[in-house]
């Protein structure tokens, strides 16, 4: 296939404002790919090269550009794939003038659309409304298939791509092949968020639930064959080597093979938690592991049993999960309450809290685990209001703060156009460590800049902590954060899991019973 037409399909994506066009529209696309094109096609529909990250930075690549573009098409979809593959293998000295040569040499060769898009693909910036279930739902389209099942497959497989290509060569049938296996890491069950337990209680009402502690740490998931373990972050990252004290605690569980959903968490000797930030210490260190684990040692907490000897837990119900999980690691499990009355429940939120917690998980206990989908199931409670938002851009500060990116641009992900709706800034809540990371961080991430300002390709989630919600004329939205403070960075989250501009809207309209000033 031609890249320009992989090129006019994102384009006709981009404008149509129908949820059914646009799956149509790629539908066709995906039809027409030949087998070892599939994933190319899904991995450039979802914004990204299939090799991620190529070596070259925001300035370079705008170096690169040339001056002229082919008159006509000429470039296919392999072609571009072996290109950037060449880009991401070059190491050594003189590597990044290479891989400028490179990009430039490809570059020469492709229209000036097709340039336009190839750039904005290499930044990060295709905001073209190939959303991931609309693309979902056209590979269905494209593989006659029906959505839940190329769903469930992806939830199994972890990522689209691979599930793409066997349901498109092989139909239906070869969707089969992807079930629960060890090692083969499940896409995570996600929460949706909930201001308060009495909100949570009725909103579940009917419902049995249980009440887990909220941790502030990292989202695992462990894998266990024999002696064998391995464990996966929450973007499917192994980083078994990171969490040796994970790994023992999994060898000693009695199952012989076992898949477990959890967190791990720094705690002081008084059993109170450290900051989420000194947690993820422990993930972003490959040396000294032995030093830090005895300066910073983690203890899992386990909540739930996907896989045990050689049977899948998915589609039983929450609390035959809780049965099993209670039986095989009653040592690790997190402390909950089952069928609470409404006084036993505040009373759990209560003593979670003093404990240092940061708040609850409410589950529906008749439910099955969702992997990679958020739902009314599994509802988060923390008292502290917080977003999870991405950034922006961020501006260069001023006084003692000279030389370091500060004011924080943030944003909430909107899901119908793909792109990001900004809801304020934010300088608080920044430590000088904070400050040194961000903004090493942020200029990796650099796509552009004015005198002031460093806008980046929004790829860095941010916790952020505010009071309050106020209706705003100048953004986008029709709100603003109020009195926003940085309270961690989360880089065990993909921009894809930020919160949405309807989840902010929702708690506005909580708070207020209106509607915000202005929607985008």
């Amino acid at each position: 296939m031609l890249l320009h037409e992989l090129v006019s399909a994102s384009a006709a994506v981009a404008e149509a404002s129908s949820r059914l066009v646009k799956i149509g529209r790629l539908a066709a696309l995906l039809q027409g790919v030949m087998p070892a094109e599939v994933e190319i096609a899904i991995a450039f529909l979802s914004g990204e090269p299939r090799q991620g990250r190529i070596g070259i930075g925001g300035a370079a690549i705008r170096d690169a550009k040339p001056l002229t573009a082919a008159a006509s098409p000429m470039l296919e979809l392999l072609e571009v794939d072996e290109a950037f593959e060449r880009m991401a293998a070059t190491a050594g000295h003189g590597s990044s003038a290479e891989r400028v040569r490179l990009l430039r040499e490809l570059l020469a060769r492709a229209t000036a659309d097709e340039q336009d898009f190839l750039i904005r693909l290499l930044f990060g910036e295709l905001r073209q409304g190939a959303l991931e279930g609309v693309l979902l739902e056209a590979v269905a389209r494209a593989g006659k298939a029906s959505p839940a099942a190329v769903r469930r497959a992806v939830m199994m497989a972890g990522e689209l791509a691979p599930v793409a290509r066997v349901l498109l060569v092989e139909g239906e049938r070869g969707l089969s092949r992807f079930l629960v296996q060890i090692f083969r890491p499940v896409r995570p069950m996600l929460a949706q968020p909930a201001s308060g337990i009495d909100e949570a209680l009725a909103d579940l009402e009917g419902d049995q639930v249980a009440l887990e502690w909220k941790l502030d740490g990292a989202r695992i998931q462990v894998h266990k064959s024999g002696d064998e373990i391995k464990v996966f972050s929450r973007n499917l990252r192994e980083v078994t080597s990171a969490v040796p004290e994970v790994v023992e605690a999994a060898r000693s569980l009695p199952a012989n093979e076992l898949i477990l959903d959890g967190e791990v968490i720094a705690l002081r000797p008084d059993g109170t938690p450290h900051t989420f930030q000194q947690t993820m210490q422990r993930f972003g260190r490959k040396l000294d592991v032995d030093r830090l684990r005895a300066e910073l040692p983690l203890t899992p907490f386990f909540f739930d049993c996907l896989y045990i000897d050689g049977a899948s837990t998915l589609d039983q119900p929450q609390i035959e999960r809780f049965s099993t999980l209670s039986a095989i690691a009653p040592f690790a499990t997190v402390p909950s309450r089952l069928r609470p009355t409404r006084e036993e429940a505040a009373q759990f939120v209560d003593e979670t809290l003093r404990r240092g917690h940061e708040g609850v998980m409410v589950k529906v206990l008749a439910s099955g685990y969702a992997a990679g989908r958020r739902g009314r199931n599994w509802l988060k409670i923390k008292v502290a209001r917080t977003l999870d938002l991405v950034v922006l851009a961020a501006e260069w500060g001023h006084g003692r703060r000279r030389g370091w990116l500060s004011n924080l641009h943030l944003g909430a992900r909107d899901p119908v156009s793909g792109g990001f709706v900004m809801l304020g800034k934010t300088f608080k809540g920044m430590t000088d460590e904070m400050l040194t990371w961000q903004t090493e961080k942020l200029l990796q991430l650099e796509i552009a800049r004015d005198d002031y300002t460093v806008y980046v390709r929004p790829e860095v989630v941010v916790e952020i902590a505010f009071n309050d919600l106020q209706e705003s004329p100048h953004y986008p939205g029709g709100l603003a954060l109020r009195f926003a403070r940085v309270k961690a960075y989360r880089p065990d989250k993909p921009a894809a899991e930020a919160d949405t501009i309807e989840t902010v809207r929702e708690i506005y309209r909580k708070s207020t019973g209106r509607e915000p000033l202005v929607s985008s």
